[in-house]
């Protein structure tokens, strides 16, 4: 019902957002010999905020035609080397003199898409050949595809590490870390040629006992019924994935904006300030970043309950009893994939230590083969994008995967 309503008030909302563009930009154009006054662009600048309060269910575009090999551009075409219903391979094909290393980079499944990651696929294109996890929006999975689970996501790590072939590195950003960490050992136990010669883990839950943050909190503070009752609803009959139980994205983008509602407050007052003040800049940030922040997609409720309960609940991977599909996950089994963990010092959904933990499970490791990283002055995002990410972190995951190859 919940999901039927929102879907009613987004209908209902866009033809008015769509005025509201439209009458934004037509002021905003100014008549000749007619001077644009401040309260003109205050007009403007209000119809463009109403008009951005509008949530996307469509993966944004890459938009990344080209790398820099040395000092020449080359052209970057996108490739699907493994679709599923589910996900898909995605391949940032290019020409290289000498062949680079192959890296699958893990997005998170949890309410944004793949392009997330944009800023770290760009940085590392130039100096590796890169893959990408592509999640699909459950709304627009039918529901004669079946279901999604936690094992399901361990089980598609391992089909797309098999599908690059062997010699490749993986990278897991924040929520994946746990089913990347798995599926790794899932192949050292089973002697899997694929499996990856390195492994990063970056502001993943994989203990999320140490330090525990609110996201950990709300997790142990109520039962797995709970979050099936209030959080799970099943998608409205005009989408392709009617009848599928998904927790959805509008919930999620609420979640995650009621952590940090005063910033995000202060963040829209800041661009209603620019965009009256004609600063092109200030608003042109703004809009990027809110525009993939508002593309949100809905996850398929199985995969997103099981989570909860096995990692944040009852903490299988960290306790050693994790099973997938009746085979045990041993990390301990890993010997010959190097390891590094990497977190942020003011990250507040992944907190220190969370990560790190990966370090103690992973006891089949050299001590030498084993590395970690504290980034100073980062939050969650700020482990994997932005300037820290290229100049402080990236160098030591360039570092592991060099070393490895």
């Amino acid at each position: 019902m919940l999901y039927q309503l929102y879907q009613n008030y987004a209908d209902t909302l866009a033809p008015l957002q769509g005025v509201a563009t439209a009458f934004g930009r037509a002021l905003g154009r100014g008549w000749p010999g007619i001077p644009e006054t401040q309260f003109q662009r205050g007009i403007v600048a209000a119809c463009e905020l109403f008009a951005q309060g509008r949530l996307q269910h469509h993966r944004p575009e890459f938009g990344i035609d080209s790398a820099m090999i040395g000092n020449r551009s080359v052209p970057v075409k996108e490739e699907k080397v493994w679709v599923r219903p589910f996900g898909t391979l995605l391949h940032f094909a290019k020409e290289t003199p000498q062949p680079q290393p192959k890296v699958l980079l893990v997005a998170p499944m949890s309410g944004h898409f793949a392009t997330l990651l944009r800023g770290t696929v760009k940085t590392m294109l130039s100096e590796h050949d890169v893959y990408l996890t592509d999640w699909h929006n459950a709304r627009d999975v039918p529901l004669s595809s079946g279901d999604f689970d936690f094992d399901d996501f361990i089980d598609y790590v391992i089909a797309f590490l098999e599908a690059m072939g062997s010699g490749a590195h993986v990278v897991a950003v924040c929520q994946p870390a746990v089913a990347v960490l798995a599926a790794v050992a899932l192949m050292a136990s089973a002697g899997n040629p694929c499996q990856p010669r390195s492994m990063t883990l970056m502001a993943g839950p994989i203990d999320t006992r140490i330090n525990p943050t609110k996201v950990d909190d709300l997790a142990m503070q109520h039962s797995i019924d709970w979050f099936e009752a209030n959080l799970i609803y099943r998608v409205p009959f005009r989408h392709a994935g009617s009848g599928r139980s998904v927790y959805p994205g509008f919930l999620q983008i609420s979640a995650f904006m009621a952590m940090n509602l005063e910033r995000h407050i202060r963040a829209f007052a800041r661009h209603f300030e620019n965009l009256v003040e004609d600063d092109d800049k200030g608003a042109a940030a703004h809009r990027t970043f809110y525009e993939e922040y508002f593309a949100v997609m809905d996850l398929p409720g199985p995969f997103y309950l099981q989570t909860v309960n096995r990692i944040f609940q009852n903490h299988e991977l960290a306790r050693g009893a994790l099973i997938s599909r009746g085979r045990k996950v041993e990390p301990a089994a890993i010997r010959r994939t190097a390891l590094l963990t990497v977190e942020g010092e003011n990250d507040d959904i992944c907190a220190i230590g969370q990560t790190l933990a990966a370090q103690d499970l992973c006891t089949g490791l050299h001590p030498l083969r084993k590395h970690h990283h504290l980034q100073t002055g980062v939050g969650h995002y700020g482990v994997f994008s932005g300037r820290r990410w290229a100049t402080e972190i990236y160098p030591r995951v360039r570092t592991l995967i060099q070393s490895n190859s």
